[in-house]
């Protein structure tokens, strides 16, 4: 963490103190001049900024969150060069302004005076905002080249503390500051940081598949450099240079490096030539006081007796001593256990015996092909965790549970063998297992007798829809109201294949949600529609229609089941999904429209996945044998529950009409059914071979 913290840092200072000084010269000027009653106005576009700086990092996150693989790193890779342009014009601009900073303000805050309050938030939010967006997208970029946030955040929030603290000292005229030196220092170290951060931008940018180039190396000591020590962690977190870097890294770094910090250096000297020929002003310069003018303090005396350039090299120099030190003593030894190399040719390079329990791996391709990497027991090829696609130079985090066993690293190239690491042995860590692969074949079976199942229950869902139509058609509208809930429950049945039934569900069970015109919108239908017509007293003639249409989009969707994809990976997904929508619909009464029979509905979800459960039970037997038990524990305790709340004469209460404490317990017993069904996806997920 503490290895990525100094860049961080570094903006954070740099932007924090540029704003905190906007600020300080707003402030001192407003209360001089006797308008301290102007001060909210500030405040005010301060905060506005600093929201719209936090706004902005979070689209930036939740965006890329959005993308495919290779999109990230496209996107990534152009923001860190965005990012390096940003900080290149911010450099060579407060190296010429620094001098003229305070005055320069004082101007806009006196011009903003005689336009109104307005022009005053206006005035200190786009002073303050401009550093806040700058500092939100390089910190973004340095979060995504350290592929963490708690680094970079920890060293932001300590260089933004330092900026205000320094700001507070200028305020209040206790601290003196050469702000033309300070920028100039600190100018030089974002310079070489920022090559980096264009290094790593551009290297993105090549496993995005934007520019040319990913595996031509200039330069690969990854087999004689471990990426998990102190020393090469401490160098790619803060100037990023790692043992493996493409041409085009390389050549970007330097250009940029040796271009940027040349003119940089020229237009120091540039501009420092004539100031030792002429006097400045006390109340224009180097002293960077943002008050007004005033004699001398002891505090100027003591900053006489040292040199100007000393709290600026401090500021810089501590946090990195400080930064080496704790990446050295903290991160030395846990390195070699956490990170782990892979490649085509080696897999599992640093790979000692972890320790039982939930354990966090580095897992880095030090190799020139992609890579897709498994933690397994060699013995029976069990997948404890996998990592796939990780890309040369890259590095993904693999997230495992570690029990008693054996353990080894498997590495399978894009082209080429498969490569399996020395085994370790765990011993302790109770009785952890390990996650059996699961193809696409395992599943054949379950799914073709699921489909089997849903295609005979279309079938007799046909037959009742065509008896409740023929119900309502003859004007028997009581008759309709008994045959409506087994024609309905016969659907419900069927939960786990509404993912594969489209627009059709909308059609035959659609609800009034997000309709404009609720029960009387015409895109109201299926069997709510009918149910709504058959307890709101509406005619037969009129519900006819409703109850054709419905009988005619069953009898489509049996046509069309047998050509639909039902994807194998869903099929475990809907052992969770069928009673989580139970839970949000059925049990809250959102989808009772006159008929009152939502627990009738939860009933017949709970069969729906009975039947799901038991076709899938053999792979979940095999993975954890504690499952099934507390699932069929869970569903008959449930459905006791549901089946209370049916009258003698076969009604169903309604869910409104529920007892508060009967309700608490049947929506405790469903919460704790999907807390026991919650593992199943994961147990069943299909996995590569590994």
């Amino acid at each position: 963490m503490w290895d990525n913290a100094l860049p961080s840092f570094l903006i954070g200072l740099r932007e924090g103190l540029e704003a905190g000084l906007v600020v300080s010269v707003l402030v001192a000027t407003l209360v001089r001049s006797g308008h301290r009653s102007r001060l909210p106005h500030v405040w005010t576009g301060v905060l506005a900024a600093v929201g719209l700086s936090m706004g902005f990092g979070a689209v930036l996150t939740f965006t890329s969150a959005g993308l495919s693989g290779q999109a990230q790193e496209a996107f990534g890779g152009s923001l860190s060069v965005v990012a390096v342009a940003f900080v290149t014009a911010m450099v060579f601009l407060m190296r010429r302004s620094a001098r003229s900073f305070s005055g320069e303000i004082k101007e806009k805050v006196t011009a903003a005076l005689g336009m109104g309050s307005g022009v005053l938030v206006v005035t200190s939010f786009l002073a303050v905002g401009r550093e806040g967006l700058e500092t939100a997208l390089f910190l973004w970029t340095t979060g995504q080249t350290a592929g963490e946030s708690a680094g970079p955040l920890v060293g932001a929030g300590a260089g933004l503390l330092l900026a205000t603290v320094v700001c507070w000292g200028l305020y209040r005229r206790v601290l003196h500051l050469n702000l033309t030196r300070f920028f100039t220092y600190t100018g030089a170290a974002l310079i070489v940081i920022a090559s980096g951060v264009l290094g790593y931008g551009l290297r993105d940018l090549q496993e995005g598949g934007v520019l040319p180039g990913a595996t031509t190396y200039a330069f690969d000591l990854s087999a004689g450099i471990d990426s998990g020590t102190w020393y090469a962690t401490l160098l790619s977190g803060t100037l990023n240079l790692t043992p493996q870097m493409t041409w085009l890294q390389v050549m970007a770094y330097g250009a940029y490096l040796a271009v940027v910090m040349t003119l940089f250096v020229r237009g120091v000297r540039g501009t420092d030539a004539p100031v030792a020929a002429r006097p400045v002003p006390a109340a224009s310069a180097t002293s960077a006081s943002v008050a007004e003018p005033a004699a001398p303090r002891p505090a100027a005396a003591c900053g006489r007796r040292l040199p100007r350039w000393v709290l600026p090299v401090a500021a810089l120099a501590a946090p990195s001593l400080i930064a080496g030190v704790l990446v050295a003593v903290g991160d030395a030894k846990p390195a070699s256990a956490a990170t782990v190399t892979v490649s085509a040719a080696h897999c599992g390079k640093g790979f000692t015996t972890p320790k039982p329990g939930r354990q966090s791996f580095h897992v880095r391709n030090s190799g020139s092909r992609t890579v897709e990497a498994y933690l397994i027991d060699p013995a029976t090829a069990a997948v404890y965790g996998e990592a796939e696609g990780i890309a040369p130079g890259t590095t993904r985090t693999l997230i495992a549970t570690i029990g008693g066993g054996s353990y080894a690293w498997r590495c399978v190239p894009t082209s080429g063998q498969a490569v399996t690491s020395a085994a370790v042995r765990v011993t302790g860590g109770g009785t952890v297992r390990a996650v059996l692969p699961v193809s696409e074949k395992d599943l054949a079976a379950p799914l073709a007798a699921y489909r089997a199942y849903v295609q005979r229950g279309l079938a007799l869902l046909l037959t009742k829809t065509r008896t409740l139509q023929d119900d309502i058609e003859a004007g028997r509208l009581d008759r309709a109201r008994k045959d409506w809930l087994p024609a309905h429950e016969q659907y419900a049945s069927l939960g786990a294949a509404y993912g594969t039934f489209g627009d059709f569900d909308a059609e035959i069970n659609g609800t009034t949600a997000g309709l404009p015109d609720g029960v009387k919108d015409s895109g109201f239908t299926g069997f709510h529609r009918v149910e709504y017509g058959l307890w709101h007293g509406e005619p037969a003639g009129s519900l006819a229609r409703a109850a054709r249409q419905l009988t005619a989009d069953v009898a489509a969707l049996r046509k069309d089941f047998p050509h639909q994809d039902f994807d194998p990976g869903d099929l475990p997904l809907r052992t969770h999904e069928i009673l989580e929508g139970t839970l949000q619909q059925e049990l809250t009464g959102a989808t009772e429209y006159g008929s009152g029979t939502g627990l009738a509905t939860a009933e017949a979800n709970i069969k729906g996945t009975r039947e799901l459960l038991g076709l899938l039970r053999p792979l979940i037997d095999k993975r954890d044998p504690k499952v099934s038990p507390s699932v069929g524990s869970w569903l008959r305790r449930t459905e006791r529950l549901l089946l209370s709340a049916r009258r003698g004469d076969g009604r169903w209460t309604p869910v409104g009409e529920l007892p508060a404490a009967t309700r608490q317990k049947l929506d405790g017993a469903m919460g704790q059914l999907l807390e026991e069904l919650a593992p199943i996806p994961d147990l069943l997920e299909i996995r590569k071979s590994a």
